[in-house]
């Protein structure tokens, strides 16, 4: 396991160096990353390190050691904190305490003390990451959970909200057996039937959140020796994936839906119907199976209690081409956030999807009006010129005969595409610098200000603080602080130079309430403190 890493905060140098000097860290599992003369410098280093252990005294300047302890539990909780003190006060132990602090120690530091609490300290430390680490344990826990998650991946699936290129890997993931050569998806509907002998439902009464559980079972117990399956509750129904050999037998399928509506009515006392949808295969036509059954239980309330085969009551079903989210889906993430190539693949896809279907001209209209609504969306979302795009003599919609081939209509739609990628990414380019320059007047407007903070900044610019941060560093080369504090010093080096304001009014002037931490902030960006810099530049 890797050294634990430790971060000393104390004002007085000698004593800092000695703790630092006695101690066996690395025989104890410690590095010392980092040492503070002061609260301000060690919570900074802390950001920096993320240490497993702090070592701070209580009294220091610019920042407390109990207040840095408190910043850490709020910030980095799982970081312990060692508070040292030179004062036996009962009210400092008890904050110490409110903060969680892992010791309160008493000074002088005694290094066999020092020791014996680094391997305790260094006990549970491992303690924590074992658990965090333990193979077992997590292994234990997905298992605990692991039909929840397959309830949660089938759901997906037959809503068409599993990237086609991982269902079998996250089928395998989550243990389940879905390969087949063809696949048909049942959806299993109960409802109160006020026409039993004594007129009302006496079996499930006052327990209706036990009828899906229990028409669960039945479909398990009468399918088993049918076929292979997986059954599931969605919206308080059964939802079936059945998998066959061949497609033909459907037929035999119908037929055991058909008894299973006849048992489960006759145990439930309740009317049980089936829809059926058609047979796919590819495992993403689960999707399309789904929304036969369910549009073949619509029926029914004409056809009465049985299983209803989508087939048989609207047959071209199947062969109804949609846009569906999926292809909505990989074209706008191609557009926006990959390139050419992946825009290229995702039209080609979408042209396959026309070559392979054979439906009326309409329906292939329709199909494109979809896609082009999707277009249109991204082009308003991002403000972009939509005559740049599609030509200032586009009419608003395709048209089939415009085009001498579906290759030729597949070539215009990526050219579109292709235009809206190439302006997203350079409306990022500017959106990005523009964010950089509105920052750096903000801060030459605000710098004065002791509370300017990375929050404020986002709440007047209106981006989150990590969107901020990544773009800022990548615009400038360097962090907010830093920016801050570069100009700060500008700032103070001006006033040094031109006006005969003692030190302390200056650290006002330039953003600081404690001249103290002026004096050390100036110190440790030029090398020398202000008043020196005064006096040799005189």
């Amino acid at each position: 396991m890797s050294l634990y890493k430790v971060i000393i905060a104390d004002d007085e140098e000698e004593l800092r160096n000695g703790i630092i000097r006695k101690i066996d860290w690395f025989g104890n599992g410690f590095e010392v990353v980092g040492s503070a003369e002061n609260g301000q410098e060690a919570y900074e280093l802390c950001e920096k390190y993320r240490p497993d252990l702090v070592i701070t005294d209580i009294k220091m300047p610019f920042m407390t050691g109990l207040e840095l302890g408190e910043k850490l539990y709020n910030k980095m909780p799982h970081t312990k904190v060692v508070i040292f003190s030179g004062f036996d006060d009962f009210e400092y132990a008890q904050r110490a305490i409110k903060i969680s602090a892992y010791e309160y120690m008493l000074k002088p530091v005694d290094s066999v003390k020092l020791t014996e609490l680094l391997k305790k300290i260094k006990e549970q430390l491992d303690n924590e990451f074992f658990e965090k680490r333990n193979i077992e344990l997590l292994r234990e826990s997905y298992k605990k959970s692991l039909p929840i998650l397959q309830q949660q991946f089938l759901t997906r699936l037959i809503e068409g909200r599993v990237d086609k290129d991982k269902v079998m890997d996250l089928a395998i993931q989550y243990e389940l057996e879905l390969w087949s050569n063809f696949w048909c998806v049942s959806v299993v509907h109960a409802e109160f039937n006020s026409d039993t002998s004594t007129g009302e439902v006496i079996t499930f009464k006052n327990d209706m959140e036990l009828v899906p559980l229990s028409l669960q079972t039945i479909v398990d117990e009468n399918l088993k020796n049918f076929c292979d399956f997986k059954s599931f509750l969605y919206n308080e129904e059964v939802v079936i994936i059945a998998k066959f050999d061949r497609e033909n037998q459907i037929m035999d399928f119908i037929d055991e839906m058909q008894k299973i509506c006849r048992t489960s009515k006759h145990f439930l006392e309740m009317s049980v119907s089936a829809g059926i949808g058609v047979v796919c295969n590819t495992i993403t036509g689960i999707k399309n199976s789904y929304n036969g059954a369910k549009t073949a239980l619509d029926y029914r309330v004409i056809m009465g209690d049985k299983a209803l085969y989508i087939s048989d009551i609207e047959p071209d079903f199947s062969k109804q081409l949609q846009f569906d989210e999926d292809d909505a889906r990989i074209l706008l993430n191609a557009i926006k956030l990959e390139g050419s190539e992946s825009i290229k693949n995702a039209v080609m896809s979408i042209i396959n999807k026309f070559k392979d279907y054979r439906v009326t001209k309409s329906q292939y209209q329709i199909y494109l009006t979809e896609l082009l609504s999707e277009l249109f969306k991204i082009v308003r979302s991002y403000n972009l010129d939509s005559k740049e795009i599609f030509g200032k003599d586009f009419k608003g919609y395709f048209d089939l005969g415009d085009f001498e081939s579906l290759d030729d209509l597949g070539g215009w739609i990526f050219e579109a595409c292709y235009k809206i990628s190439l302006m997203i990414k350079r409306e990022r380019m500017d959106s990005a610098k523009l964010l950089a320059d509105r920052t750096k007047e903000f801060i030459k407007e605000h710098y004065m200000e002791s509370d300017i903070s990375v929050e404020t900044l986002c709440n007047y610019l209106h981006v989150s603080p990590a969107y901020f941060s990544t773009i800022f560093k990548k615009e400038t080369g360097v962090s907010f602080i830093t920016y801050l504090t570069d100009l700060r010093m500008e700032e103070a080096i001006k006033l040094l130079n031109t006006t005969d304001d003692k030190t302390y009014i200056i650290s006002s002037k330039v953003g600081y309430t404690e001249p103290n931490y002026f004096s050390y902030v100036f110190k440790k960006h030029f090398g020398v403190s202000p008043s020196k810099y005064r006096s040799t530049s005189k």
